[in-house]
């Protein structure tokens, strides 16, 4: 798997991960809503780790730069 996700992009993600989930367990969002926002915010944060996002993929969008480029 060819990694397609920049550094810079990445972080933002863990960050916006991290905000959302704060949301839910501090129960500033609940119900429904905070159950999906749980869940995308699990996504982020999985791709952010391991540096690949399929719709990236999908879409032919590539932010990874130079030597990030592995396979």
């Amino acid at each position: 798997m060819k990694k397609n996700m920049g550094k810079t992009d990445r972080i933002l993600r863990v960050i916006i991960a991290l905000i959302l989930a704060t949301l839910y367990f501090t129960d500033l969002i609940t119900g429904t809503i905070g159950i999906v926002l749980l869940v995308i915010a699990g996504v982020m944060f999985l791709t952010s780790l391991i540096g690949y996002c399929p719709p990236y993929s999908l879409l032919s969008i590539d932010t990874c730069k130079g030597k990030e480029h592995k396979e």
